[in-house]
């Protein structure tokens, strides 16, 4: 098996890099950064982050992994203190594989230039510094609503717990095809309104948003930052990639949800 690790550049993610990779090496995997089976990212979720866009490019061939080295991380699975029993579960346990759905933006621009086609792992976020953001959305090719406010985040449900759980969005569960938008701050009084609630879009459903003024827009995809100008629309829906998570012993999703955000200890029947 080919494996790559990621660190966060740190000492102590530097110092279990080295490790793993030493460990590793003498049980006979080898190292390949290009065309790993198994991407480890050492750190945090933006670490993991890092590594889902570094090899973006080849989903179907890389799963990804992560050992945590600051606080709880949401995608945790291992934490330093367990580092020899990852290294043995890598080097003698096929790994099980679960897959997560992901969110496809397509941004398409007024002129002949070609469109930009990007993939989250957790969110996409519109943005602006010139006023209001205000677009047009379409769901399923009709008209929903005219949105004004400070912007709108579009997540997977992966990425439900992240930017969009501080918006006041759902949590989903990642076994939904779906992805949420979520408004941020958006203007509603006699003449304009909005729907004011998250929205649930299933696979089958794409989100269409037509600027209705000239702006330049500031977008992120998960850690990575855009500007584009003259946009005339965001496409945005359940890519038909998925990402795929190594799995050597269970963790349940509604676990990692609550030892994020409720608990350390993880309260079983």
């Amino acid at each position: 098996m080919k494996f790559s690790i990621l660190s966060k550049g740190d000492q102590k993610s530097n110092e279990i890099r080295a490790k793993i990779k030493e460990y590793l090496t003498e049980f006979k995997l080898e190292y390949n950064e290009d065309e790993p089976d198994l991407a480890i990212s050492v750190g945090g979720d933006g670490t993991l982050l890092e590594a889902f866009h570094t090899y973006v490019h080849r989903l179907d061939q890389t799963a990804f992994i992560g050992v945590h080295t600051g606080h709880l991380g949401f995608y945790a699975d291992w934490m330093p203190e367990e580092l020899e029993k990852l290294i043995i579960e890598i080097a003698r346990t096929p790994f099980q594989v679960v897959e997560y759905p992901l969110l496809e933006v397509i941004i398409e621009p007024n002129s002949e230039e070609q469109e930009d086609r990007y993939l989250a792992l957790n969110e996409c976020t519109i943005k602006t510094s010139e006023g209001s953001v205000v677009l047009d959305i379409d769901i399923k090719g009709d008209h929903f609503e005219t949105f004004r406010g400070d912007g709108l985040c579009v997540s997977t449900p992966s990425g439900s717990t992240a930017y969009n759980k501080a918006l006041g969005g759902a949590i989903l569960h990642p076994s939904l095809e779906a992805i949420q938008i979520a408004e941020m701050a958006s203007i509603n009084n006699r003449v304009f309104r909005t729907i004011g609630s998250p929205l649930i879009l299933p696979s089958h459903h794409t989100c269409l948003l037509k600027p209705l003024n000239d702006r330049s827009f500031l977008f992120t995809i998960d850690h990575i930052s855009r500007t584009y100008k003259d946009v005339k629309s965001i496409q945005c829906r359940v890519a038909d990639e998925r990402v795929r998570f190594a799995r050597f012993r269970p963790f349940p999703f509604w676990r990692r949800v609550h030892d994020s955000f409720v608990s350390d200890e993880y309260a079983r029947e």
